[in-house]
């Protein structure tokens, strides 16, 4: 089934939804068009984990639910479908049966960059997310050095983006009334040295 999915050029949301849980490689969705993903680094595993239980930890008994980058999130009644590296949902509707592969109310994406998918996770992809209502926070993160870009939707439906760099930094997630460190978030990362 995965070599049916990316033959295709185009296909409907109904053969992607039926495919992708056939497939042997994950697929996102953009209005009829299928692209492959790509494998993940290590920094990169490492940073979606750390992510994934510090935010798992802090929501352990509120209801709230965090996943990582097997699950899909669906945005605008099929527009679009992706794999976030994190995501955390507090809706009740988001745990039922029918949403089993597919969380359509997060409140929290956190995207961990490659030089793969950058651009897209910056563009488009960011484009799409911010029309997700219950989105109120989307998070960048440079698995590659300490630094983290995050964007805060405003009641007036605008974003605010606040940076943090260096190892000191401590990251407010506002979404999850989250504090961690930066040094929480890459825990056991190896950092290239001298470009090596």
């Amino acid at each position: 089934m995965s070599n049916a999915l990316s033959k295709q050029n185009f296909m409907t949301q109904d053969e992607y939804l039926e495919g992708e849980p056939l497939a042997e490689e994950k697929h996102e969705y953009i209005d009829g068009e299928v692209y492959a993903m790509a494998g993940a680094g290590d920094a990169h595993t490492k940073v979606t984990l750390n992510t994934a239980l510090q935010f798992k930890s802090h929501l352990r008994g509120s209801g709230c639910s965090t996943y990582v980058s097997d699950i899909k999130v669906g945005i605008n009644k099929g527009e679009a479908y992706f794999y976030p590296d994190v995501m955390v949902t507090c809706k009740p509707s988001d745990q039922l049966p029918d949403c089993n592969y597919i969380k359509y109310s997060p409140k929290i994406i956190v995207e961990v960059l490659s030089p793969s998918t950058e651009a897209k996770d910056r563009g488009r992809k960011f484009i799409l997310y911010r029309q997700i209502i219950s989105l109120e926070e989307y998070i960048l993160i440079n698995p590659q050095k300490y630094y983290l870009e995050q964007y805060i939707r405003q009641d007036d439906d605008e974003w605010i983006l606040r940076s943090y760099t260096g190892e000191e930094a401590k990251i407010h997630f506002k979404s999850i009334t989250l504090t961690c460190s930066m040094l929480d978030l890459y825990d056991d990362i190896v950092f290239k040295v001298n470009g090596l």
